[in-house]
């Protein structure tokens, strides 16, 4: 049939006997060994390192160059650099049986928490193992755990710490099998576990519920707008088609002799706003910035703990090589304070970021029916600059702005328009807060 056709017919067309044969078998012959030679290439390749591809190099250069120009010297740093190659070559031979595991590390802690991974060895065999390395990443840096020789179905567990003075999101894993000769030929690697994460939440402090005196009204705020149900009772009125039959008022229509029902003013739940900026030049250094940052992490997980209707913003960013500013905020996830705490978890300070007075414009101006607004700053902001950012909230808005300033002393400031909180430490904003409630 037409078009169809196999290797022999490709290689030898019409002929037959023993030298089609003989084609074909070593066309078949050179295919497999070029496959063979490039699995062998890519699996040298993947182990030696950039200083074995240079002394290879330089061997093989001195070899040429001193035989060819009779310099004894050369062969000689030839015949060094091959016994390199061959030491790094049996140093490859070989695979370690050793079982290694890593345990799950508590996924999610505060700063200043405990937090470590355990690596265990076992050998399966019935020999004892060989001394080995194996490493850890741990976010930015790298442990090296030693295992010593390991008795025949026996273990060994190392505990390697996981540094939690910094809230971030740190990566712990994969741990990796090293296997290296002793000058840095050659090097392989053998991933033994996945790689787990561990997110570092801001430490934060507990606000009681009673400290959130600054709303006027927590279980809602009587409006002029008319409702047919709710809680604060307005008028009695004529029965209309389509009023729900349950706010009738039974006393009323016996009196009257018509069906009157009952009418309510709508109320509002107050609506707790936290903003943060994140421009540098507004915090004195990075200290003053985490304060702020549990500042504001505690505040918001606080209202979401009590259901309150809660938006946390942080400035968005600028990209780096932008023609214009990001006009913008970031709005945090406030479903749970798990949530919200994750993603504290990852707020750092950038140069290219709205000021505190933006942010409050754009928050004020997308966010409908804001009850309280909470200014997280640094101390390089004046009173002249918060007052101004008060400013950009609807009129009736309490706005309080927080200061943080580590190791100051507590100052509570109150403005028109406008409270000032200054906080020296976490635990001020408690007492901070519980005296702008009794005010």
């Amino acid at each position: 049939m037409a078009g169809v056709t196999n290797v022999r017919t490709r290689l030898v067309g019409d002929r037959d006997g023993v030298a089609a044969e003989a084609v074909v078998g070593f066309v078949r012959l050179w295919r497999t060994a070029r496959r063979h030679l490039a699995r062998s290439w890519d699996e040298v390749s993947s182990v030696v390192t950039g200083l074995g591809w240079t002394v290879a190099v330089l061997t093989l250069v001195a070899f040429v160059v001193g035989y060819r120009f009779g310099l004894r010297e050369v062969v000689v740093v030839g015949f060094a650099g091959a016994l390199l190659v061959a030491v790094a070559a049996i140093a490859l031979i070989g695979r370690s049986r050793l079982l290694i595991r890593m345990s799950r590390p508590v996924r999610r802690v505060a700063v200043g928490d405990d937090a470590a991974v355990t690596v265990t060895a076992e050998n399966p065999t019935r020999f004892p193992s060989v001394p080995t390395t194996v490493e850890v990443p741990v976010g930015s840096g790298l442990v090296d755990v030693a295992i010593p020789s390991i008795a025949p179905h026996s273990t060994f567990e190392r505990a390697v710490p996981v540094p939690t003075l910094r809230r971030g999101v740190l990566d712990v894993g994969p741990v990796t099998g090293v296997r290296a000769d002793p000058v840095g030929l050659v090097r392989r690697e053998l991933v033994w576990t996945d790689r787990e994460q561990v997110i570092v939440h801001p430490r934060t402090v507990a606000i009681p519920s009673t400290s959130t005196g600054l709303v006027r009204d927590l279980e809602g705020q009587a409006t002029t707008d008319l409702s047919p149900a709710d809680i604060s009772f307005h008028a009695i009125r004529e029965y209309m088609p389509g009023d729900d039959p349950r706010t009738v008022h039974w006393k009323s229509t016996a009196k009257t002799g018509a069906l009157m029902v009952r009418q309510f003013e709508d109320t509002r739940r107050s609506h707790l706003v936290v903003a943060l900026g994140l421009s540098r030049a507004e915090f004195a250094d990075e200290d003053e910035f985490e304060l702020a940052v549990s500042a504001a992490a505690s505040l918001g997980s606080r209202a979401v703990r009590d259901g309150r209707e809660v938006t946390v913003v942080v400035s968005e960013r600028t990209p780096e090589f932008a023609k214009r500013a990001v006009y913008a905020v970031h709005r945090l996830p406030t479903v749970t304070p798990t949530r919200l705490l994750d993603a504290f978890a990852s707020v750092a300070l950038a140069d290219a970021t709205l000021p505190v007075a933006e942010v409050a414009r754009i928050v004020g101006t997308d966010t409908a029916g804001i009850s309280v607004a909470f200014l997280v700053v640094g101390s390089t902001i004046g009173l002249p600059a918060l007052r101004l950012a008060a400013t950009r909230f609807p009129v009736g808005v309490e706005v309080v702005a927080v200061i943080c300033e580590p190791e100051a002393m507590p100052r509570f400031v109150r403005v028109p328009g406008l409270t000032v909180m200054t906080i020296g430490y976490l635990d001020d904003l408690r007492h901070a807060l519980h005296r702008s409630a009794a005010a």
